[in-house]
């Protein structure tokens, strides 16, 4: 397929490469929440995916296109973006990335998009004031780092939890690789002319940022016409015909299919993740200063490994239904077990293991495991137990004045270490 050119004046836009896809004209825009059927069932069963938009296409044209049973059906591409506001993702992440993984274990395409450059201009959506500008230096360090974790991840998926299935592909990509190549003027004269500005005014997350004392700026303003973009480009240059992302990027999906469907006349569709939140409520992540950081340096296994594993009874069901690949007839035997005998964890164990494993590997697990045991008291130094994994050994109490230490892990496993210095 050949690629879109990307510095384009107004008399072009129009004549640019279709993708050669089928669709039909969809009649109206309203969001769907039930019906999803085919691919989008197991999803939809385990209350991954929330919203589907547009509703008279998701009814039928969607579910055939991601039907690979289908005779003559080939792979389609969906993509999810993560703007670089910091250098590592978090737990709030996380389920767009469950999303995506659940469209390659079903054999199509995935594209993660590192936001490179909506990241300067700041998603406004779910916000009640401006984000802290970041520098492009800034941005592009956290770019750099955002895809060394999408792609830790990706392979860490690939490896652990392979089901004999043919995969589609995992591909990061950085919107600065055609963003930063727009001249101003030019992108305006073609691209603005096709957005309406009561639609962009009508969007709930401009609609409370305009009601807020701080307001909205012109470049938050602007970040749904480049969201829109993005999706037009991926769809233009990759065959993209799906957008997955959090329940308050509904109204920047919307955008991208407008611009899409004027353009080309093909449909694209919209598929939403629920947030995760706090036990106050609070959406989980940077801003709201409660993130729990999927990079190790930031947040490591084993407090990545107890978040889970402090979860709430009634919270632990969902969250193995959403954040795991367990079998739904699996958790539902795991959640039988955890009632007879909630007080040993069971569920919130298995919870928290899947994800480490998901975000750390195997090593990360182990290391979380062992950080465990030390914390539920099955560590003792010289006959002291010891419950704190940051404690610093002591000289004359955890280190003998012979440079020995008795080491007990467990009921029967014990060991003598010798320290050579001290």
């Amino acid at each position: 397929m050949p690629c879109v050119c990307c510095k384009m004046a107004a008399p072009t836009l129009s004549r640019l490469y279709r993708a050669p896809l089928s669709g039909v004209w969809l009649r109206g825009l309203r969001v769907v929440r039930t019906g999803a059927r085919g691919m989008l069932a197991a999803p939809r069963a385990r209350g991954l995916f929330k919203e589907f938009f547009p509703e008279s296409g998701t009814k039928t044209e969607l579910p055939e296109l991601l039907d690979r049973r289908r005779a003559g059906s080939s792979p389609q591409t969906v993509y999810c973006g993560f703007d670089p506001t910091s250098d590592s993702l978090h737990v709030g992440h996380l389920l767009t990335l469950l999303g995506l993984f659940h469209f390659q274990r079903a054999g199509h395409n995935v594209i993660a998009l590192v936001g490179g450059s909506t990241a300067l201009l700041g998603d406004p959506s779910g916000r009640t004031k401006g984000r802290e500008a970041l520098s492009a230096d800034c941005v592009r360090a956290n770019a750099r780092a955002l895809r060394r974790g999408l792609e830790s991840l990706a392979a860490n998926h690939a490896r652990l939890f392979a089901d004999g299935r043919p995969w589609g592909t995992f591909t990061v990509l950085d919107n600065a690789a055609w963003l930063e190549e727009q001249h101003l003027v030019d992108f305006l004269a073609s691209v603005g002319g096709h957005f309406r500005m009561g639609t962009l005014l009508s969007r709930l997350s401009v609609q409370s940022r305009l009601k807020s004392p701080e307001g909205m700026s012109l470049a938050e303003f602007f970040y749904q016409v480049l969201q829109a973009y993005d999706f037009y480009y991926l769809f233009q240059r990759y065959g993209c015909r799906v957008q997955l992302g959090g329940s308050d990027q509904l109204g920047n999906i919307m955008s991208g299919y407008e611009f899409i469907h004027k353009l080309t006349g093909e449909d694209v569709f919209g598929i939403t993740v629920p947030l995760i939140t706090s036990t106050t409520g609070a959406k989980l992540g940077k801003s709201a200063g409660n993130a729990v950081w999927l990079n190790r340096e930031k947040t490591s296994p084993f407090e990545l490994y107890q978040f889970f594993v402090r979860q709430q009874d009634d919270s632990v069901e969902r969250y193995l239904k959403l954040f795991t690949f367990l079998p739904l007839p699996e958790i539902d035997h795991i959640m039988q077990l955890h009632v007879k005998e909630p007080e040993k964890r069971g569920a919130q164990k298995r919870l928290a293991a899947e994800v480490t494993k998901l975000v750390h590997g195997q090593e990360g697990l182990d290391a979380a495991k062992r950080y465990r045991m030390i914390t539920e008291g099955g560590v003792s130094i010289n006959h002291r137990q010891v419950t704190n994994p940051e404690s610093v050994l002591v000289i004359g109490q955890h280190i003998l004045k012979n440079g020995l230490s008795l080491l007990k892990i467990g009921k029967r496993n014990f060991y003598i270490i010798k320290w050579l210095q001290l």
